[in-house]
């Protein structure tokens, strides 16, 4: 696709956009982006379904010209999906039947319905982090039948290392609580999102920027022409990024473009 457009700019959502104390996006992020959007692609890269019921809403205030959905297993460019992939039937059998096994909390939410081997777990961490839980669980291995592109793992990174051990063709990137992480296989990553709206805008890979806070936003970070990890990101995205901003409660997405006079 041709475009005027000289750069593209993709933000993870959570604590990168979206600041989790509020549930809102900062009114300097939200004007960072009207400003970028005169000379730049906006891209929301998360590891969430941006369709999903608990992030429309965002997509619909950020109104972003391509969106990395779910860690680059879904990529949609100007509305229209210009790559889709699903997780292996065969591996998800093997993961539900380790956790469920293992006393393991892993799944996923799919149209207001949650599947995961124990969601006593599940409550657990949902109760830790907001307070509160209030979900509709279902039978994890209907997931069988069901169009799966990425999983997600609540707990501990005691969970993390015992998955990585028996699973090494899967990735699990913690979120940056350290609560929980998502469950990618290799193949898949926001990285090679990028990489297909470089391909589709015809804009070159050294013009574009990335945000993020969480290691499913390592490989971006390190693919983009400037990788920036927010101020309240994990150590070791903050390590890999070419610069660190601000925290999101402290305008970062706004410092950092003005720090690079990108507005």
């Amino acid at each position: 696709m041709e475009t005027r457009k000289k750069r593209i700019v993709s933000f993870d959502l959570d604590m990168t956009l979206l600041d989790h104390k509020t549930w809102k996006i900062p009114d300097s992020a939200m004007r960072t982006v009207e400003a970028l959007r005169k000379d730049s692609v906006i891209v929301i890269g998360s590891g969430r379904d941006m369709n999903g019921a608990m992030s429309v809403m965002y997509r619909e205030m950020v109104k972003p010209d391509a969106v990395i959905h779910l860690n680059g297993t879904r990529v949609e460019a100007e509305g229209e999906v210009i790559y889709e992939h699903f997780m292996d039937k065969e591996r998800l059998q093997r993961l539900l039947g380790f956790a469920e096994e293992n006393g393991i909390s892993l799944g996923v939410t799919l149209e207001e319905k949650d599947y995961y081997t124990n969601p006593q777990g599940v409550i657990r961490m949902d109760e830790l982090r907001w307070g509160s839980c209030d979900r509709h669980f279902e039978d994890p291995w209907k997931l069988l039948s069901l169009p799966v592109r990425t999983l997600v793992y609540l707990g501990g990174p005691e969970g993390v290392r015992e998955l990585e051990t028996h699973f090494p063709n899967m990735k699990f990137p913690m979120f940056s609580g350290l609560m929980g992480a998502d469950v990618i296989e290799k193949e898949a990553s926001k990285a090679e999102g990028l990489r297909r709206l470089c391909q589709y805008y015809g804009i070159p890979r050294e013009q574009t920027i990335a945000f993020g806070d969480s290691m499913n936003d390592y490989e971006i970070l390190c693919e983009a022409g400037l990788g920036i990890a927010m101020g309240n990101g994990v150590e070791k995205l903050k390590e890999a990024a070419d610069y660190v901003t601000d925290p999101v409660d402290q305008d970062g997405i706004w410092n950092a473009c003005c720090h690079f006079k990108l507005i």
